[in-house]
């Protein structure tokens, strides 16, 4: 450190000597430069007394004198620098000799230095064996483990050849008990045809008891419309009357009449619209019902799913025999979803207007929604048995089957849980919505109170593979005034798009956001919505009213229009 100190300090003297000669040398030579301009002042200052030009030589004397001054200080600064320049010299000197003294331990450095790198070089040596010994032992564990992956793939082989073997002899029993399931299926038919007559009698006893009742209904019609007449005349006698009385009192009779109508209209939409609430109770609680039902289906079929993967192939075989079965009787399946769906629709209200009175009803009401056929259109088409046999006979397509109900099933539980899945795109996650909607914003503009607006909007699929959704609800406070209808599209592939219906019934006048949230394979998303009441937008076409330039005692007009582009109209001043 010492050393380097040293060092440092000799090279920090040399530049300053090198800087002190610089200086001299320049000094030295503004000194000259000086003196040959004295010289030529001197000279015309002789020529000027000659000529005896005075305002001349007051000029050349002044310049003469400035000269003089500046000579004497280039001389002093001169003098100072070859003053600094031989201190500093000394300086260097006496550095120099402190240098020599320390001339040993330089040389002892220099050698401390040289068997320093030799010992780098001896250790990066022993490092690049190192090395190489690492990539010997790494090439040995690359052929370990293919021999091992060669093994197992060996193992896969045979466990594959073992299965093949055990799929054909399950094909064996499967179609043993087919052939024994079938004709326990024509025993059934037989039995379900005599049960389907007798719901063909029910049925038209019902028709003949709907007869009858759409007769008494007509008789009711006519007494309702006989009073509503009756009460029509008494209010016309009650209005009379009013007009004497008010005419005896003195008043305004056209003014109280269209108060006391103004009331009546008042008392009729009160009562109206507490009937409308009462109606949009008993609607949320049936929805909520059928929620809780359907959930409880949703369990039920999951847990038949969880069951028939734990399975062997010959009983998904068999399955699709029973499915054969119920496709072949379908009259009579079809006839008893029909009268289910009925009951359901009847029983639903029912839990509705009496959910907070009695709780065990609703237990029974909602096991009762379950007989509904959760896809009611398949009960309806006749199947050829026949057909169905021979597809099952082939295995390929058993295999095909039994494959793409497993990855369905997988993808249910998988959205139903709330596992989403990320959505790769040549090596890299894609981070965009999966649904895009047109348009992007629900808006209802100029609504009036009571009135009922629709607009349709589209969901495309934006992502990249099949996709599907599923509607989670709407915003707290919009849920009183908005509803949404659509039907469910299922799987939809990339630029697929479904379109929804959104109704809005205002009750309150009001501007109203928020939000539709749905929910699809890849995540959740939203659309948002606004509702905005008549409102008045006053604008003027122009800023500044500018009259340019006029003569005294002429008159200069300019108009300025004032436009309304709200809905809604207003005064002004």
């Amino acid at each position: 450190r010492n050393l380097k100190e040293l060092n440092d300090r000799a090279r920090e003297k040399e530049l300053g000597v090198q800087k002190a000669r610089d200086k001299l040398s320049t000094c030295q030579l503004q000194i000259k430069t000086l003196a040959k301009q004295l010289e030529r002042v001197d000279v015309e200052i002789e020529k000027e007394e000659e000529a005896g030009n005075v305002a001349a030589l007051s000029r050349l004397r002044a310049m003469r004198r400035r000269l003089c001054t500046e000579l004497e200080n280039e001389k002093d600064f001169e003098f100072q620098m070859f003053l600094t320049l031989k201190e500093i010299m000394l300086e260097m000197w006496q550095m120099g000799t402190e240098q020599g003294k320390y001339e040993i331990l330089h040389e002892q450095l220099k050698k401390y230095e040289e068997e320093l790198e030799t010992q780098y070089q001896e250790r990066a040596k022993v490092r690049i064996w190192k090395e190489k010994i690492a990539a010997l032992q790494a090439e040995k564990n690359q052929r370990s483990r293919e021999k091992k992956e060669e093994e197992a793939q060996k193992e896969y082989e045979e466990k594959h050849k073992k299965m093949l073997e055990d799929a054909e002899r399950n094909h064996k029993k499967a179609v043993c008990f087919l052939r024994k399931s079938m004709a326990r299926i024509h025993e059934k038919n037989a039995k379900e045809e005599v049960k389907t007559q007798e719901h063909m009698e029910r049925r038209i006893q019902a028709v003949l008891s709907l007869k009858t009742s759409i007769a008494s209904n007509r008789e009711k019609l006519r007494t309702l419309q006989v009073w509503n007449k009756a009460m029509a005349f008494e209010a016309k006698k009650q209005e009379t009357k009013m007009r004497e009385a008010i005419l005896a009192k003195g008043g305004n009779v056209a003014k109280e009449i269209f108060l006391h109508k103004r009331l009546l209209e008042h008392e009729k939409e009160k009562q109206a619209h507490r009937e409308r609430q009462k109606s949009r109770k008993i609607e949320i609680v049936s929805q909520i019902l059928r929620e809780k039902a359907s959930i409880r289906k949703q369990k039920k079929s999951q847990s038949c799913t969880k069951a028939i993967k734990g399975g062997v192939t010959f009983n998904c075989i068999f399955k699709t025999s029973v499915l054969s079965q119920k496709l072949r009787c379908s009259p009579s399946a079809c006839s008893s979803a029909g009268e289910t769906t009925a009951s359901v629709g009847e029983t639903s209200g029912d839990i509705a207007h009496d959910v907070l009175c009695e709780s065990g009803e609703d237990e029974e009401e909602r096991d009762k929604t379950l007989v509904e056929p959760e896809f009611p259109g398949l009960w309806s088409q006749e199947c050829d048995l026949n057909k169905i046999y021979k597809e099952e006979m082939d295995p390929k397509q058993l295999a095909t089957r039994v494959e793409k109900k497993e990855i369905f099933e997988k993808k249910m539980e998988e959205f139903q849980s709330g596992i989403f899945h990320k959505q790769i795109m040549s090596g890299h996650e894609c981070k965009r919505r999966t649904f895009y909607s047109k348009p992007s914003c629900i808006h209802f503009k100029d609504f009036d109170v009571g009135q009922i607006y629709k607009k349709k909007i589209v969901l495309i699929n934006a992502s990249y593979g099949v996709n599907f959704f599923r509607l989670v609800g709407i915003s707290e406070w919009l849920k009183d005034f908005i509803s949404i209808h659509f039907d469910p599209p299922g799987k939809m592939s990339s630029g697929m798009s479904c379109e929804i219906v959104v109704t809005f019934k205002p009750m309150i006048n009001e501007t109203l956001e928020g939000e539709v949230m749905f929910m699809a394979q890849t995540g959740s998303f939203s659309v948002p919505l606004k509702c905005t009441a008549k409102r008045c937008i006053l604008a003027l076409d122009k800023e500044l009213i500018d009259f340019g330039s006029h003569v005294v005692g002429e008159t200069i007009s300019r108009t300025i229009n004032l436009t309304n582009s709200g809905a809604l109209g207003t005064r002004f001043k």
